[in-house]
């Protein structure tokens, strides 16, 4: 089974995960491409100067330092970004101009002749074409158990309303947002867990969850879990209120 992996340049967290993905995929399957976009954690394509200033603004300084030299240290020492985790093992990195939704994106897409896409932290909303492009479908990769916490940043938004346990889901992609049936969600404690230690947790949890997704689809076990509408919560990007209340619900960023 070929597989096309959709993704961004993450320098924190998502080069070791696909990494460990790529190293572990099951020998009946293939990553024949990956699209890598420019990193947006704002949900929307922002310069670096504009998202350096909402994280101060948002996060207030002592967050915005800790990220600051984290990013720096990221850029000093690539050897897991994405793009070098791609090139070690071979994975051809696929350059896409303008949307993904574009008929060119689609037409370069099409060329790798991909059974099957992952969406990987992509930073676009995926029309139809590009949805039914692969003929086994669209997955993507959600940090939460859905229904709930549908939308952005699900890791801080659970530790903020002190849940006990979050997860991770495998769903198929439709035209909503975090809408489409789960084929895979896997569970876990969230008890002490840090934002920082809860991200990387979930990522992990993820790649193990995207490969008993892909075995799965590939044994024809086609078994759905229901994403309700009536029992979905969403949320956006926090605002710096939202951030005051984390903090006073006792959790931590670091």
């Amino acid at each position: 089974m070929k597989i096309l992996i959709i993704t961004q340049d993450d320098p924190f967290y998502l080069g070791k995960n696909i990494s460990y993905l790529l190293s572990n995929t099951p020998a009946h399957s293939k990553v024949v491409g990956c699209v890598v976009s420019d990193v947006s954690p704002f949900g929307k394509k922002e310069t670096l100067i504009q998202k350096a200033v909402k994280t101060f603004k948002i996060f207030g300084p002592v967050f915005f330092s800790r990220y600051a030299l984290n990013f720096l240290l990221a850029k000093v020492n690539t050897r897991y970004s994405v793009t070098n985790v791609l090139k070690r093992h071979g994975i051809p990195i696929i350059e896409i101009q303008g949307s993904l939704n574009e008929e060119r994106s689609l037409d370069l897409l099409r060329s790798y002749e991909p059974d099957l896409l992952i969406s990987i932290a992509g930073n676009e909303i995926f029309k139809r074409p590009l949805i039914d492009l692969a003929p086994k479908g669209c997955l993507n990769l959600h940090t939460a158990l859905l229904p709930k916490y549908r939308g952005l940043m699900p890791s801080f938004w659970v530790l903020k309303n002190r849940e006990a346990e979050s997860g991770v889901s495998i769903f198929f992609v439709d035209e909503g947002i975090d809408t489409g049936p789960i084929l895979v969600q896997n569970r876990y404690p969230l008890a002490g867990l840090s934002l920082d230690q809860l991200i990387k947790a979930s990522k992990q949890a993820g790649m193990d969850a995207i490969i008993e997704a892909i075995e799965k689809i590939h044994n024809g076990e086609t078994a759905l879990i229901p994403n309700n509408d009536d029992e979905k919560t969403y949320f956006g990007f926090p605002t710096r209120e939202d951030v005051m209340e984390f903090r006073a619900a006792g959790a931590r960023f670091f």
